[in-house]
């Protein structure tokens, strides 16, 4: 979810006491040829592990783990230099990405870190393998609070990775605001058209248009996606353009005045540019979580527990988040974060704003396929486009249809 660019300068000043912490780590490695550390650990050997032939296939969000740039942990070199177990490590860029190349086949993922409704959906589609968590005992580190979530009520599929909320990025200079009373309303400003960005995501940008008009994001009534789109409708001749992670150049760069996106990446905006400002609006917003799963055309099932085992271990999990910036699940985790980021509103909200946010679920086949129909009227200008808009739909169909009878075969062939 971030750019390589604004990453480079995350938690600059922090990097010292990082790099203190993993040398002290390693001293104690060679002194004593294992790893102490709060709950249970992965064992961290002081030579590297044999290879064991395999190869893991890793799919995530894009820049969404430590690699090793500016002094943080490889997690993923480390994971292969403790267990001998290779990663092949890929991303995607939206939910529906991912879902779209598990459904097509052709690529057998063993970790894949999906958000919350997405791993509801996979879940509904037997798409997802069981869990076998005595292959996972760093489980015990989650936070009760994380555990049998909504989207996995018998916490058998997933294993939280990170969390955080939605709110609004805006430059201080351009945008006149009262701080404590922010509202989604500032998107459809007048006064700021052609200096606004948007979700270029369906459920994230019509969850702005629900909380405005005060409708659960998880609604299946369909007059109330319909209402939300004609929100989002009139509010498209004031967007600049819809973005991912594009924002990070263009509010760096001042380019534009609002946007928008997750907490997570709060850090990076506001490193970028010192006139930035973040507030989660009064309305509420969306809470996610984003779990590690495994697809069930794993062939390293052992191996791929192994790795979300290791994920959750708390030296590693607090050197990846100390670099992604997103908000952890675990709070042995928290407790060795920097104050600053540990007791920062951004990344850990206050019941207050929890209270007021709610989580993406799975929704229902027909809803589905109204919210992909009426984000192509958003996106394409609506009446104006009808032929246009019939013949995406019309492909989009197919594809869905193709996709369908593909799972349909691929399921009888397996049950044979």
């Amino acid at each position: 979810m971030k750019t390589v660019q604004a990453k480079k300068k995350v938690f600059n000043n922090r990097i010292p006491h990082r790099t203190i912490r993993l040398a002290a780590a390693l001293l104690c490695v060679l002194l004593l040829g294992s790893l102490c550390a709060c709950g249970t650990s992965t064992p961290s050997p002081e030579e590297p592990a044999p290879s064991t032939g395999v190869t893991i296939n890793v799919y995530n969000w894009g820049e969404y783990i430590s690699d090793g740039s500016d002094g943080s942990l490889d997690v993923n070199e480390e994971f292969t230099r403790r267990t001998g177990i290779e990663v092949n490590y890929t991303t995607f860029a939206t939910n529906e990405e991912l879902y779209a190349k598990l459904s097509i086949g052709g690529t057998d993922y063993d970790v894949i870190i999906p958000s919350d409704y997405m791993v509801g959906k996979l879940i509904e589609n037997n798409m997802l393998q069981k869990l076998d968590f005595s292959n996972i005992p760093n489980f015990e580190l989650i936070d009760e609070e994380f555990r049998n979530p909504q989207y996995d009520p018998t916490n058998e599929y997933s294993v939280p990775y990170t969390w955080g909320v939605v709110g609004i990025f805006y430059n201080t200079n351009m945008v006149d605001v009262d701080p404590d009373n922010v509202s989604w309303d500032l998107l459809w400003d007048e006064r700021y058209a052609g200096q606004i960005l948007m979700f270029d995501n369906p459920r994230d940008a019509f969850a702005i248009a629900q909380a405005r008009l005060g409708q659960s994001f998880n609604t299946t009534d369909p007059a109330d996606w319909e209402a939300a789109a004609e929100e989002l409708m009139k509010q498209k001749p004031l967007v600049q353009s819809y973005v991912m992670d594009q924002i990070f150049n263009k509010m760096g760069n001042n380019e534009a005045a609002l946007a928008p996106y997750y907490a997570g990446d709060g850090a990076i905006l506001l490193e970028e540019n010192e006139d930035l400002a973040f507030a989660v609006p009064k309305e509420g917003t969306n809470k996610f979580v984003d779990a590690m799963c495994i697809p069930v055309g794993s062939q390293h099932k052992a191996e791929a527990e192994a790795y979300i085992n290791f994920m959750c271990d708390v030296e590693i999990a607090t050197a990846n988040i100390e670099y992604i910036g997103y908000s952890t699940p675990e709070s042995a985790v928290k407790e060795q974060l920097d104050p600053e980021i540990a007791e920062n509103e951004m990344f850990y909200p206050s019941d207050e704003v929890l209270d007021r946010s709610e989580i993406f679920t799975n929704l229902p086949d027909d809803t589905n396929l109204l919210l992909d129909s009426l984000w192509l009227q958003v996106k394409t200008g609506g009446s104006d486009s009808t032929v246009a808009l019939i013949a995406v739909l019309i492909g989009f169909i197919m594809v869905y249809i193709g996709i369908v009878v593909y799972k349909k075969i691929k399921a009888k062939r397996l049950r044979s």
